[in-house]
C-alpha cells in the first residue's frame, strides 16, 4: 500500500543506496529540492541533479542533466520533485536505466506508476522526504553508520 511503509524498510534503502538522481532538482534555494539534495549530499549521497530547464547549470558543484538517460554511472534511487501525472515516464525511464529504488517526494502519489516500479523489481516509496526520514533520530544514525561504517552523523 502506498505510504504504509516500515521505518526498517525506509532504513534499509537510505542505508544501500549510493547515487541518488533528483528530478525536478532546482537552483532556487527556497524550493524543496534544494534543500534535499543539499542534505543528502550531507550524508555522503551521490547526488545527480535533473532539470532540463538548468542544462548547463550547477548545484552545489554538481551539473544538471536534462534526464536520467543521460546520467553516466549507476542510479541507486530516483527521488521525484514533479507533480503525480509526470511520475509514469519518470518510472519507465527509472526501469530503463536500471534503478533500484522509485522514491516521491510528499504528496506526490501515482499508484500505476508504483505498480509498473514494483513488478519491474524496483522498490518504492511515495509521498515521503527522505531528507524528513534521515532527521528521524531512531533512522538516522543506524544509516549514517551502515553507510560509512563509523558511529554518530556527519558534521
Amino acid at each position: 500500500m502506498i505510504d504504509n511503509y516500515s521505518d526498517e524498510y525506509l532504513k534499509q534503502i537510505l542505508a544501500e543506496v549510493k547515487s541518488i538522481a533528483v528530478v525536478g532538482a532546482s537552483l532556487n534555494s527556497h524550493r524543496d529540492s534544494f534543500k534535499v539534495i543539499k542534505k543528502l549530499i550531507d550524508y555522503g549521497y551521490r547526488v545527480i541533479p535533473v532539470n532540463p530547464n538548468e542544462v548547463g547549470n550547477d548545484i552545489f558543484g554538481l551539473c544538471f542533466h536534462a534526464d536520467l538517460k543521460s546520467i553516466d554511472g549507476p542510479i541507486d534511487m530516483v527521488d521525484v520533485f514533479r507533480s503525480s501525472d509526470a511520475i509514469m515516464g519518470i518510472a519507465q525511464e527509472a526501469i530503463e536505466v536500471g534503478a533500484k529504488v522509485l522514491w516521491t517526494q510528499l504528496d506526490i502519489i501515482n499508484e500505476a506508476a508504483a505498480s509498473l516500479a514494483e513488478k519491474a523489481g524496483l522498490k518504492v516509496v511515495m509521498n515521503r522526504c527522505p531528507k524528513m526520514e534521515l532527521a528521524k533520530p531512531f533512522l538516522a544514525p543506524g544509516v549514517w553508520s551502515i553507510r560509512t561504517g563509523k558511529k554518530g552523523l556527519k558534521d
